[in-house]
C-alpha cells in the first residue's frame, strides 16, 4: 500500500508539473505545428517548403540572449557583441587596416560597378566597400548556422522573439519564392545573410539584381552586393553629396552632455562655440550650413567628432555608434590613405554588461533618460552620465566607471 501510495503521488506531480519541465525540443516542435505553421500557411508558404525549412532543426541553445521556458528575461553579465564592448577595441589597427587595404584593392578591380553605383544611389564607393568588408570580409567569411535553426530558435526563446519571427517568416518566403535555395540558407549567429550580412526583412527590401541575371544574389555577386548596400542606405535617407562626420577637438568649456542627434546644431554654430576639426581645416562651406550632431562614443576617453545625418544612416545598419564610425572611418582611409584617429582611446573601466544595466536603472530612479536599462552605453546614457557628474561635483567624463556604478547601486 506504501508502494502504491507513492506511485500515486509521483504520478500527480507528473501530471501536474508545468509545460517548461517537458524537454524544450518538444516544446519547439509543438510551437512549429500550432503556433507557426498556421502563421505561415496564412501568408503563402507551402507544406513542403515549411517542411523543408525545419527537417532535422532543434533549438540551438548555445546562441546568446535567450530566455528559456520558466525563466525571466534578464541581463547578459557579459557582452556578446564587439561593438558594444569598450570602444577602442573596436577600432584595432589589424582589423581597419584589412578593411581599408581590401577596399582599395577592390576598389580598382570594381571601378566600373562602383562608379555605376555611385550614379544610381549617390552613396560613395568607399563607404559600400568599408560596409562590405565589415560586414563579411568581402565575402570571404564563412557562415557557420543554419539560418532557419538560428531564426526559429531565435523566434521560439530569445528576448525579442516578435523581431525574429517576422525575420524567420521572411526568411521561409524567400524559399518558397525561388530567391534562394533551402540549402543556401547560412547566416551568422544572429541569422544574417550573405555577403552584406542582410536579415532576411532586409533581402525582400533592398537586395538589388546589378548585374543584370535576373535575380538579386547576395552570395555570389559582387555587383548585387554592392548595389543593395547602397539601395540599403538610400532607403534609410543617405543624403547624397554629404560626408558622414568630422574628426574634431571639443574644448572643456563644451559639455559632453550636448551629445546626440536629437541636440543638432548648425556645423558652423558648433564651430562658434569653439569646435573644430581636427588639423585645423575649416568645414567645408556646404557642411557648415548645415545640420550637425556632436557624437562622443567613449565620452571624454576617447576621440570627438561632428556628424551628419548620414552617420545615423550608416546606424540602421548596425545600431552601434562604434560600428557607424568604423564604417566612416574606413571609407575615409580607403578613398584617402590610412590615417588614424588623431584623439587616442584612454582607458575605461572593465565593467560588465549587467553592471551597466544596474546603473542604468539607478540613473532612471533619478529621473534620468538612459533610452532603456540594456547595458549598453548609447548616448543617451552617456549624456545622463555626464549631466549627473556635473551635478554631483565630478568631472563630467559621459562614460561609465566604477564609480558611479557603485553610487547607482
Amino acid at each position: 500500500m506504501r508502494q502504491f501510495l507513492a506511485s500515486l503521488v509521483i504520478g500527480l506531480l507528473a501530471c501536474a508539473a508545468p509545460a517548461s519541465a517537458a524537454p524544450i525540443d518538444s516544446q519547439f516542435q509543438a510551437w512549429l505545428a500550432k503556433d507557426l505553421w498556421p502563421e505561415a500557411k496564412a501568408k503563402g508558404i507551402s507544406r513542403a517548403t515549411f517542411d523543408a525549412a525545419f527537417a532535422g532543426v532543434s533549438p540551438n541553445l548555445k546562441l546568446p540572449d535567450l530566455v528559456l521556458p520558466g525563466e525571466k528575461p534578464k541581463t547578459p553579465k557579459k557582452q556578446h557583441q564587439a561593438e558594444f564592448g569598450s570602444p577602442g577595441n573596436y577600432f584595432a589597427e589589424k582589423t581597419l587596416g584589412a578593411v581599408s587595404a581590401g577596399g582599395r584593392t577592390r576598389a580598382g578591380s570594381n571601378a566600373k560597378t562602383l562608379a555605376a553605383i555611385e550614379k544610381r544611389f549617390g552613396v560613395p564607393r568607399g563607404v559600400v566597400l568599408a560596409i562590405w568588408g565589415r560586414e563579411s570580409g568581402f565575402g570571404a567569411a564563412k557562415m557557420p548556422y543554419d539560418a532557419f535553426e538560428v531564426l526559429g530558435t531565435k523566434a521560439f526563446l530569445a528576448t525579442r522573439k516578435d523581431m525574429f519571427r517576422k525575420e524567420l517568416l521572411a526568411g521561409l518566403e524567400m524559399v518558397e519564392r525561388g530567391l534562394v535555395s533551402r540549402k543556401a540558407m547560412r547566416s551568422s549567429w544572429a541569422g544574417a545573410l550573405g555577403q552584406p550580412q542582410f536579415l532576411p526583412t532586409s533581402f525582400l527590401e533592398h537586395a538589388v539584381d546589378f548585374d543584370g541575371d535576373g535575380r538579386a544574389d547576395i552570395w555570389n555577386s559582387t555587383p548585387d552586393t554592392l548595389a543593395s548596400i547602397a539601395n540599403y542606405l538610400v532607403h534609410y535617407g543617405w543624403v547624397k553629396g554629404r560626408d558622414w562626420g568630422f574628426e574634431v577637438s571639443v574644448p572643456d568649456t563644451v559639455t559632453c552632455a550636448l551629445e546626440g542627434p536629437d541636440q543638432g546644431k548648425k556645423i558652423a554654430d558648433w564651430a562658434a562655440m569653439g569646435i573644430g576639426r581636427i588639423g585645423g581645416k575649416p568645414f567645408p562651406q556646404n557642411e557648415a550650413r548645415a545640420e550637425g550632431f556632436l557624437m562622443m562614443p567613449a565620452g571624454r576617453n576617447g576621440p570627438a567628432f561632428i556628424v551628419t545625418p548620414n552617420f545615423y544612416v550608416l546606424k540602421e545598419y548596425n545600431e552601434s555608434d562604434v560600428y557607424a564610425l568604423f564604417i566612416g572611418h574606413g571609407a575615409d582611409r580607403i578613398a584617402s590613405g590610412d590615417r588614424r584617429f588623431a584623439g587616442s582611446w584612454g582607458k575605461v573601466d572593465g565593467l560588465y554588461r549587467s553592471d551597466i544595466a544596474a546603473m542604468q536603472r539607478g540613473l532612471e530612479k533619478l529621473g534620468y533618460d538612459v533610452g532603456g536599462a540594456d547595458g549598453l552605453p548609447g548616448f543617451k546614457t552617456r549624456r545622463s552620465i555626464g549631466d549627473w557628474q556635473a551635478k554631483n561635483g565630478r568631472a563630467a567624463t559621459c562614460f561609465p566607471d566604477k564609480g558611479i556604478v557603485e553610487a547607482m547601486r
